[in-house]
C-alpha cells in the first residue's frame, strides 16, 4: 500500500501541473485552425504523432532533467526554488494575461500552417516544440523531477507516478487534437478561457508549493551546517 500511495501522490501533483502548462484543450482550438483544409485522416495521424513526441519530451525532462542539472553543480533545493518560481510565474501570467499565451501559441504554430505537407519534422517542430510542450513544459517537468523524495525506497513510486502522468497527458493531447473540431464546437473560446484560468490558478499553487519545499530544504541544510 505505501508503494501505491506514493504513485498516486506523485501522480496527483504531476498531472495537474503538466496539464495546466500544456493546456491540451486550448491547444486543440488552435490546432483546429491551423489544420483547416486537411483531411480528417491527416489531422488524426498528425495529432497522434505530436502526442508521441510530446510524451518523449516530457518523459526525458522528468527522468533526467534534474539529474542533468545536478551534474552541473546545481543542488536539488536550488532546482526546487528556481523551478517553483518559474512554474508560479508561468501560472501567474496565464491567470492574468491568457490572451498573451494564446497569441504566442498561435505564432509558434504558424510555420505548420504554411507547410505544404505534414511530415515528422513539422510534427516535432513547431507542433510539439514549442507549441505543445515547449520551454514552459520542460521547466515544469524539471521542477517536478527536482521535487523527488530523498529516501531511495520512495524514488520508484515517485517516478512511476510522474511518468504515468506524462503518458496519460500525452494520450489526452492526441485525443484532443485528433477530435479538435468536435472540441471547438463543444467548448468554444469562452469556456476554453475559463478552463485555462482555472488551470493557471492550479499551476500557480503548485509552483508556490514547490518553491516552499525548496526554501525549507535550503534552510534545513544551512541550519545543519551551522550546527
Amino acid at each position: 500500500m505505501p508503494y501505491l500511495t506514493g504513485i498516486i501522490t506523485s501522480f496527483l501533483v504531476a498531472f495537474p501541473a503538466l496539464f495546466s502548462i500544456v493546456n491540451p484543450f486550448g491547444g486543440a482550438l488552435i490546432y483546429s485552425q491551423i489544420t483547416i483544409g486537411r483531411t480528417h485522416a491527416e489531422r488524426r495521424a498528425l495529432a497522434w504523432r505530436v502526442a508521441t513526441y510530446s510524451a518523449i519530451v516530457m518523459l526525458v525532462s522528468l527522468l533526467i532533467g534534474a539529474t542533468l542539472m545536478s551534474f552541473f553543480g546545481v543542488s536539488i533545493d536550488a532546482l526546487r526554488v528556481a523551478g517553483g518560481t518559474v512554474v508560479a510565474v508561468s501560472g501567474w501570467r496565464m491567470l492574468y494575461n491568457p490572451q498573451e499565451t494564446e497569441d504566442r501559441k498561435q505564432d509558434q504554430a504558424s510555420d505548420a500552417n504554411r507547410a505544404t505537407a505534414w511530415s515528422s519534422e513539422v510534427a516535432f517542430f513547431p507542433l510539439t516544440m514549442p507549441f505543445t510542450t515547449g520551454p514552459g513544459t520542460i521547466s515544469v517537468a524539471i521542477a517536478l523531477s527536482a521535487n523527488r523524495p530523498r529516501e531511495a525506497a520512495e524514488l520508484l513510486p515517485f517516478f512511476a507516478g510522474i511518468c504515468g502522468a506524462a503518458i496519460i497527458l500525452a494520450v489526452i493531447i492526441g485525443a484532443c487534437y485528433s477530435s479538435a473540431d468536435r472540441l471547438v464546437a463543444l467548448l468554444g473560446p469562452g469556456r476554453a478561457r475559463i478552463l485555462t484560468r482555472l488551470s493557471a490558478f492550479l499551476l500557480l499553487c503548485i509552483g508556490v508549493q514547490i518553491l516552499i519545499t525548496g526554501i525549507q530544504g535550503a534552510l534545513v541544510s544551512v541550519l545543519s551546517t551551522a550546527h
